[in-house]
């Protein structure tokens, strides 16, 4: 018997909680100071109910003014099931001569079930307001004493500049591999030789096969350090291995410079300047690194 008692007491102690109209009601306000004139403050009404429970819109307050200095501009309600937020926005029209504060007015909201009514009061409000110049105006030389407002804070950049070093970087060392492929450097004419060759057989004909024959003998002495003769090619193989692809074209100049200077009578043809182009070509590639 006296355990069903404690249970009939304890049931009826908990029956206000259930039928509890509001189960959360809160009024989130934003900072009470640093306000001028014509600064918005928003305040912000969240409502949970019981199921059954709706709010009646006509007990918020009204858009417009409401008093002298103050005005209503936003009147906003979300609902999301039993959850209301109710959004105001208000806005202050008082110039003060020096730091005065003021008070948002507190209002009822009204919730309905069915034909009961149930009130939950939103307090009023207190906050400063501050003026927009100081009272007694400072004077220079030039005029009134202004002061400007404070420079925002710089964004951090850390981040760019590690950007920026390492595309620089990236930059200058594929510019280098670049001018070394190429030979843009002093000191590099060893790169360069067949490329001044080239250049120079460019603008000869078969008539001046003598003057061509003697322009790759000299890139192939520079290349080699010595003058460069067909019985040493295998030492020249050796210390430039790479122009061994290119081995059958060279043993064809030295046999055919052989030829022309010590042998009479030889005739020369518009396709012997062109494979020796061909050759000089060859071993620019070879210099290069493309080949």
């Amino acid at each position: 018997m006296r355990i069903l008692l404690i249970m009939v007491l304890s049931l009826l102690g908990c029956s206000g909680s259930i039928d509890e109209p509001v189960s959360y009601f809160n009024v989130e306000t934003p900072r009470p100071f640093g306000y001028v004139n014509g600064d918005e403050i928003p305040q912000r009404i969240v409502i949970e109910t019981r199921s059954g429970i709706s709010l009646q819109a006509g007990s918020l307050p009204a858009k417009g003014q409401i008093n002298r200095w103050l005005n209503l501009n936003q009147v906003t309600v979300k609902q999301n099931g039993r959850r209301y937020e109710i959004d105001l926005r208000y806005q202050v029209f008082y110039a003060p001569l020096e730091v005065k504060s003021l008070t948002l007015p507190g209002f009822t909201v009204q919730l309905s079930q069915g034909e009961k009514s149930v009130g939950k009061s939103v307090p009023a409000w207190s906050f400063t307001l501050s003026p927009l110049r100081e009272l007694v105006v400072r004077q220079t030389e030039q005029g009134e004493y202004l002061r400007p407002d404070s420079p925002p804070p710089l964004l951090a950049n850390t981040q760019a500049l590690y950007g920026l070093t390492a595309s620089l970087t990236v930059a200058a060392l594929i510019a280098a591999y670049l001018g070394y492929l190429y030979a843009c450097f002093p000191g590099m004419s060893r790169r360069t030789v067949f490329k001044r060759a080239l250049r120079k057989l460019a603008g000869l004909s078969k008539a001046d096969m003598e003057q061509a024959l003697t322009l790759v003998h000299q890139a192939l002495n520079s290349l080699n350090g010595q003058p460069l003769f067909a019985n040493r090619l295998s030492d020249f193989y050796r210390r430039n291995p790479q122009y061994l692809q290119v081995s059958s074209q060279l043993a064809w100049f030295f046999n055919y410079s052989n030829r022309y200077f010590f042998s009479d009578g030889m005739i020369v043809v518009a396709q012997d300047l062109q494979q020796l182009k061909d050759f000089c070509e060859r071993c620019r590639k070879i210099e290069r690194g493309s080949r």
